[in-house]
């Protein structure tokens, strides 16, 4: 039998039945990309395909191989370890494995660097938890399930809920005997409207993970982005029910900290009250508590200096309700990772004119403002305002509906186009040169929140290897 974690009471235990305290990164924007991790424009799908065109089938090929040989490497997971932590989650696109027009049918080349991420963390004994972070037909509504709508089809054809679970299941069959795979995170952020229909999924997916691998640990999250549980009855045994935990003052268009943001005032005291609202179920029950997501976007030295006092407090109250926790992100062009592809590589100068157009119209739903669209924001506001005063979509009302609509698709779709056009004539040297951009030794490093994070990991008594 293979010695996985495995949950008992409100801990995570190892073999022996002592307390681990997963803590560690998700590493963003990796196998399932994300525009503002990278530079790019819209959604994955539409990056890989303009890409494709502008460079052909075999220099597209090499584009994306080189990118995720450099994006993780050796030095990354030393580097992990050095800070103290034990974990990282891998989100993942399902695009890897299976194949819209051919589905069922398993790319066992979406395997190689999976597996040597997890065999590159295993010798630094550190945790991987694998988190399908987009689904066939898109858990949620938004960008990062590498969805071009803002409609989520998953919740609405059986067929795609077949193709995940058989994606599990083929998932457990690769990992069920590795011990350093601390579990899987079955869908990461659902976003089903009627809430109904979140947990009898996980009931079946669970079955079906469970007849093929029952050792490891599943980590379950809550609907709307993993905020809200109370659709859910009794905890499944051996599962971390995860929540995600940002804080508005950490957003880019975050106010003052203490202060108000989005008309709201935030303390600590009011961050501690909303991680235990996202945590009450987990609270009422005694299961352990896993914060799959947070941290904040650093923006300026002043915004900076704030928003590290936000995560310094966030890691105090995690300490205090002994959750464990994974920082949202590891590596990214400049926004929120502890390392970053430095300004002068080749890389930034290849897209900087295009994440200054990304950032002036503001078209990334993370980390840009409305402030250079509020020409076209306005005059739409006002007639929501006046002809649909009620109206309030799911997942986060009319405001947040108008911005994905205008400028996360409508202004995106052009931008994934033009950003391609960044890197017609590249040859295979051009292309090696760039990844090399996001290779550990070439990229900076965020040293305050390093040293913030390698204190958090030294100043508690938790065993976290």
């Amino acid at each position: 039998m293979v010695q996985c974690l495995r949950v008992h009471g409100h801990d995570v235990v190892d073999a022996d039945g002592q307390p681990v305290a997963l803590r560690g990164f998700g590493l963003g924007g990796w196998m399932n990309m994300e525009n503002f991790v990278t530079g790019y424009a819209a959604n994955e799908q539409a990056h890989r395909e303009a890409i494709r065109r502008v460079l052909g089938d075999e220099l597209y090929e090499q584009f994306f191989d080189r990118f995720l040989a450099s994006f993780f490497g050796p030095a990354d997971a030393e580097f992990i370890r050095s800070l103290g932590l034990n974990l990282l989650r891998i989100p993942i696109n399902y695009r890897h494995f299976e194949d819209d027009m051919a589905p069922f049918v398993l790319k066992e080349s979406g395997f190689r660097h999976l597996d040597r991420a997890i065999e590159l963390c295993a010798e630094q004994q550190i945790y991987t938890i694998i988190d399908l972070h987009a689904l066939p037909g898109w858990q949620n509504q938004h960008w990062h399930s590498d969805n071009p709508t803002h409609v989520s089809l998953f919740w609405e054809h059986k067929h795609f809920q077949d193709r995940a679970v058989w994606l599990w299941e083929r998932l457990a069959e690769r990992y069920r005997s590795q011990p350093w795979v601390a579990g899987y995170n079955v869908i990461n952020e659902p976003a089903d409207p009627t809430g109904r229909r979140l947990e009898p999924f996980y009931h079946r997916v669970s079955e079906a993970i469970r007849k093929i691998d029952p050792e490891h640990i599943l980590f379950l999250e809550g609907n709307r982005y993993s905020t809200e549980f109370h659709m859910f009855g009794r905890p499944i045994p051996n599962v971390v029910y995860t929540n995600h935990d940002y804080a508005l003052p950490g957003f880019v268009d975050g106010g003052e900290y203490p202060g108000v943001s989005r008309g709201q005032f935030v303390d600590r005291d009011a961050l501690e009250r909303k991680f235990v609202e996202r945590s009450e179920y987990m609270l009422e029950y005694d299961v352990p508590i896993w914060v799959g997501e947070f941290g904040p976007v650093y923006t300026g030295s002043a915004a900076a200096a704030m928003r590290y006092q936000v995560l310094r407090d966030q890691l105090d109250i995690y300490r205090k309700y002994n959750a464990s926790w994974a920082l949202w992100t590891y590596k990214d062009i400049g926004l929120q990772g502890v390392v970053y592809a430095a300004p002068e590589s080749a890389w930034m100068s290849r897209v900087q004119p295009t994440v200054a157009k990304k950032n002036r119209l503001g078209t990334d739903a993370w980390g840009t403002t409305d402030a250079g669209v509020r020409g076209i924001l306005d005059p739409i506001d006002e007639v929501f305002r006046a002809e649909f005063p009620s109206y309030q979509p799911f997942p986060f009302g009319v405001q947040r509906h108008i911005a994905q609509l205008v400028r996360h698709i409508l202004l995106s779709e052009p931008l994934a186009d033009e950003g391609a056009e960044r890197f017609r004539g590249c040859t295979a040297e051009d292309i090696d040169t760039l990844m090399q951009s996001f290779e550990f030794d070439h990229c900076s490093q965020r040293t305050e929140l390093a040293e913030i994070l390698r204190g958090s990991a030294r100043g508690n008594g938790d065993i976290l290897f």
